[in-house]
């Protein structure tokens, strides 16, 4: 949908803002709650944050609003250089952009990109928030990364392909309406 690096920049931006503040609930609560209910011993996930001091990031606690931030600048760079062209390239090799129904294409788009930044980010979480007072060891760093995309996985595939694309196309197509109508009266003239 978007045509030209402004629009991919912003498209990315919308997805990235929205799936970061879901993957951070997810992970904290969801992957990650239980956890740290045991470790302090309070009731609630936010209450077991807060007695923490924030979330371990690099073995150090950080605000949440920090965890935010930090996942959003490493989620937007690697959307913007590596999973929107590849997911796009990934799909114009299964299907033909021309005679492909246009949800169809973007369905593809869509699986595409889950399957490449599922991985890479969940990799990126495994290193962040991995137990470093513990001691370092790479099997349990990669024991932790398949976990993660384990947990992951099914929540980005899911959430992505039924409501946040849905949600960031919408609003795109409420930002750009009027360079859409344009490209698609362009292509009306084109077609006659």
């Amino acid at each position: 949908m978007p045509k030209n690096q402004f629009q991919r920049m912003v498209f990315a931006f919308i997805t990235v803002v929205i799936t970061v503040h879901a993957y951070v609930f997810f992970s904290l609560y969801v992957v990650h709650g239980s956890l740290f209910k045991e470790i302090t011993g309070e009731s609630g996930v936010l209450a077991a944050i807060n007695k923490m001091g924030g979330v371990p990031v690099f073995g150090k606690p950080i605000p949440i609003w920090a965890v935010i931030l930090i996942e959003f600048a490493l989620a937007y760079t690697l959307e913007v250089l590596l999973g929107s062209p590849l997911s796009f390239k990934l799909a114009c090799k299964s299907f033909n952009i021309e005679t492909t129904h246009p949800v169809l294409f973007e369905t593809a788009i869509i699986c595409a990109t889950v399957g490449i930044m599922c991985p890479a980010m969940s990799f990126i979480a495994a290193i962040l928030y991995f137990n470093y007072q513990g001691g370092f060891n790479i099997w349990t760093l990669l024991a932790e990364w398949l976990k993660l995309i384990c947990f992951n996985f099914p929540f980005a595939f899911f959430t992505q392909l039924f409501f946040i694309q849905p949600f960031v196309r919408t609003v795109f197509k409420l930002l750009f309406a009027k360079d859409i109508k344009n490209r698609n009266a362009d292509k009306k003239v084109a077609a006659a």
